[in-house]
């Protein structure tokens, strides 16, 4: 399984969700970087992605999107060969 990256932050519905997801397609260690701890990271999140907002998600080197993008690639039937090695 590819690992997986995201960005967060504390109170973030959007990023529990997104984790509860991945949870259920079993994986089980995901990085998170907390952007309400470190406005770094949040500067970093933002070259790379272009977003402001919180979770953006890496699976490998691909940038999903938030939890919407990541709930459509599962919807679609695209997340399980995208998490897959």
């Amino acid at each position: 399984m590819k690992p997986v990256t995201m960005y967060t932050t504390a109170v973030c519905p959007y990023c529990i969700r997104a984790k509860q997801l991945l949870a259920s397609k079993g994986v089980d260690g995901i990085q998170e970087i907390r952007v309400d701890l470190d406005p770094a990271a949040r500067e970093t999140m933002m070259a790379q992605t272009g977003r402001r907002t919180v979770p953006q998600i890496f699976i490998g080197d691909t940038h999903v999107g938030g939890y919407d993008d990541l709930a459509a690639l599962n919807h679609a039937g695209k997340l399980d060969p995208l998490l897959a090695d």
